[in-house]
């Protein structure tokens, strides 16, 4: 139970996590990859109350290494969800008016079926046998859901990152589920930059002799190799500036150095404990897995640009943050572009912040006042029948 000091007027409080579960045998779900599977579990939370008209429902999609505990807490929390701040009574997102739902995506190991879950047909864990997966097929599973709530049109889709790429592919491949899309810090496609990076904290991960081939449940974790990774992802979710504030060459519980390979600035003890930390909660194939479904997203597969939206029926906010050099700027400036040429509606901000990526997370009052402002206009569209 979370501290009483903490149980806010604007907390959503305790809340529960639900699960769905659909395509099962001999209907199980083809992946893009051509691969059959099924059945398969979706956990997921909601927030709020649903209307009568179900015209209220927004879909938060979260990034790579968060998962469906988006806000509120569980009966032994001592820390929120991940986007706490954002969700809840008079928040930006505030559940006063809308029904949040946000699920663990496909391939996750927070109750979603992933690598880590039992395949039916061995009665052990899939591993490395898991189909690979795309963004593309986190979606349809996702809509599944919102179909299972008899949800039929979906007033925004909302996210950061990953989350932001999830919403794109979706109001692209079904322009009749959406209302509107909040894209934050996000792009069209992976960039070779970012693909590479991915593919460093895979080798991380693959080379750990722990990993096993991906076999490795009901033995040694590849600890060092996640723990490696996360380390590594973590850097460029910082920026520059924000690590120089934070950390500057301040040593960790010392005055002078000790002239040996240990690890002596603070900045080190940082980024272990972050990994060490994470290694607790996250599975290292589905690490793996997400990271290979962000590289393979191409919102245009070739085509040209303002192409891809032609069929896109939804409004836009699209927000992105001076610092953040992993999904920079210019990157969703292009996707401005492309939706102006196809004569969507669209607003763009790009919010000032020294937090680089991760600032979708922390710059809660830039973003609360845009989201709002941005929320009640679509409410107010789609109430009157726009």
């Amino acid at each position: 139970m979370p501290p009483e000091s903490q149980q806010l007027k604007n907390s959503i409080g305790i809340v529960e996590i639900k699960s769905f579960t659909f395509a099962a045998p001999p209907n199980e779900m083809t992946l893009e990859c051509g691969a059959k599977l099924g059945p398969i579990t979706l956990a997921y939370e909601t927030y709020g109350t649903l209307n009568a008209a179900k015209s209220n429902a927004i879909v938060v999609s979260h990034t790579l290494s968060m998962d469906a505990h988006a806000a509120g807490y569980h009966p032994d929390d001592k820390k929120p969800g991940w986007w706490e701040e954002m969700i809840g009574p008079g928040k930006a997102f505030d559940t006063n008016k809308y029904f949040m739902i946000c699920a663990n995506v496909l391939g996750g190991c927070k109750g979603s079926t992933g690598p880590s879950s039992v395949n039916p047909k061995t009665g052990k864990p899939y591993g490395s046998s898991f189909p690979i997966v795309t963004i593309g097929d986190m979606v349809d599973t996702q809509r599944k859901l919102i179909q299972h709530l008899g949800i039929k049109k979906i007033l925004c889709l909302a996210g950061g990152s990953m989350g932001g790429l999830q919403a794109l592919e979706w109001v692209v491949s079904y322009p009749d589920d959406v209302a509107s899309v909040i894209a934050i810090a996000a792009n069209m496609r992976q960039t070779a930059q970012q693909i590479a990076l991915h593919e460093v904290m895979r080798q991380a991960i693959m080379t750990d002799p722990d990993w096993n081939g991906g076999d490795y449940y009901g033995k040694k974790i590849p600890a060092r190799g996640l723990a490696l990774a996360r380390m590594m992802g973590h850097i460029t979710y910082m920026s520059d500036q924000s690590m120089e504030e934070k950390f500057g060459r301040k040593l960790f519980e010392k005055n002078k150095f000790d002239y040996n390979l240990s690890a002596e600035f603070e900045v080190e003890n940082y980024l272990k404990q972050r990994g060490d930390n994470f290694v607790k909660r996250f599975d290292a194939n589905s690490y793996l897995y997400i990271s290979k479904a962000l590289d393979y997203f191409d919102l245009a597969q070739g085509q040209d640009a303002a192409k891809v939206f032609k069929n896109v029926k939804a409004n836009f906010l699209v927000i992105t943050f001076t610092s953040d050099w992993l999904y920079p700027s210019y990157q969703s400036k292009e996707m401005v572009k492309a939706l102006k040429a196809s004569d969507i509606d669209v607003s763009y901000c790009e919010v000032a912040s020294s937090y680089g990526h991760d600032a979708f997370l922390v710059e809660v009052k830039g973003q609360s006042h845009l989201i709002e402002h941005y929320l009640s206009r679509i409410q107010r569209e789609v109430d009157h029948g726009k």
